[in-house]
């Protein structure tokens, strides 16, 4: 029996983001539909109450996998990626192992691609004017989701970090012919903007909800921790949220949490998973001048339908390489 290797520049290359974008689709309508199984993720906090080393479980159509990952925020800024790890993929008949794929990569590829989904949803069919909180791998890839789902007219950066907002601003505007503004505050850059990604490594609210223009989409995704939050209470009071799961949210979500354990909202305040505006379950947004956030936890799911196309498109086109490992004697 061999194993397929395939590292970040082989996810990369076979995981385009409209293709992560329709596979998250199927994914989510299957969760919905009972015919996936996503447990919540095991999290072992490491002495510095920042860093996790994660293991995440999943089972969709025929193949199962886990993803055992680092998360290290303090390695924002640095030469080394914030999330760090393998995807195993596993056949669901026998249980014979199929795949070791980079997961850093598909972890930033199908973020953003859940983002990229929850936009097409919930933003307005008009919203073009883009700010992007954070300048790491996940403002990368969430820039990319935001083309490909909505015309872009505007884009806005922030940072702590003003050099490093400022090579991100020239590196993707080169990339995408786009003009893009650093701005100087969260305050600033969220001004009037139609659509919001917030993806940074911050404990305490960054984006107040005082500041959130009518009709505003966001997708808030980098606090995934019940202890940590990105938007301050009234940003969650006034919106609309929206999830992946409810049962992640439920107890991973400080973004909802925190402000759940003030009183301030309840979980009727959660109006649906992406799976059920999906399937016609749940409605969606529901005027243009609501304000609609999505909760962004990351499931597990998510990475296993991300293995699962990328297998599928290294098997046809002969990409990785195939080591010996197991065989088929029984026990």
């Amino acid at each position: 029996m061999d194993i397929l290797i395939l590292n970040s520049a082989d996810v990369r290359r076979l995981l385009p983001m409209d293709a992560c974008i329709d596979a998250m689709a199927e994914a989510f309508m299957a969760l919905r539909r009972g015919e996936a199984l996503n447990p919540l993720r095991l999290v072992m906090m490491l002495p510095d109450q920042r860093s996790v080393l994660a293991v995440m479980p999943s089972y969709l159509k025929d193949s199962m996998g886990v993803k055992v990952i680092s998360v290290m925020p303090g390695n924002h800024g640095t030469p080394y990626d914030s999330h760090n790890g393998a995807v195993l993929l596993f056949e669901a008949v026998h249980g014979q192992p199929l795949a070791m794929i980079e997961a850093g990569a598909i972890t930033a590829i199908r973020t953003a691609a859940v983002s990229g989904l929850a936009t097409r949803l919930l933003a307005r069919e008009d919203a073009g004017d883009l700010a992007i909180l954070g300048v790491g791998v996940q403002a990368r890839t969430h820039l990319e989701a935001m083309q490909s789902v909505r015309k872009l007219h505007r884009v806005r950066v922030w940072s702590r970090n003003l050099d490093r907002a400022r090579i991100f601003a020239e590196r993707e505007a080169a990339k995408y012919g786009l003009t893009i503004e650093v701005m100087p505050t969260v305050q600033v850059a969220v001004a009037g903007a139609d659509l919001i990604c917030t993806t940074t490594a911050a404990r305490e609210p960054i984006l107040m909800g005082e500041w959130l223009a009518p009709g505003v989409h966001l997708n808030v995704v980098g606090a995934s921790l019940r202890t940590t939050r990105e938007v301050d209470t009234a940003a969650m009071v006034k919106s609309r949220l929206y999830v992946d799961r409810r049962e992640s949210t439920l107890n991973e979500a400080g973004d909802f949490l925190i402000p759940k354990s003030e009183g301030t909202v309840d979980d009727s305040h959660i109006q649906g998973e992406l799976g059920e505006v999906l399937l016609g379950q749940v409605k969606g947004r529901q005027s243009a001048a609501e304000i609609t956030l999505f909760k962004s936890l990351g499931l597990a799911v998510e990475d296993l339908a991300s293995a699962q196309l990328i297998y599928a498109q290294a098997v046809e086109q002969g990409i990785g390489i195939k080591v010996p490992f197991g065989d088929h004697e029984a026990d």
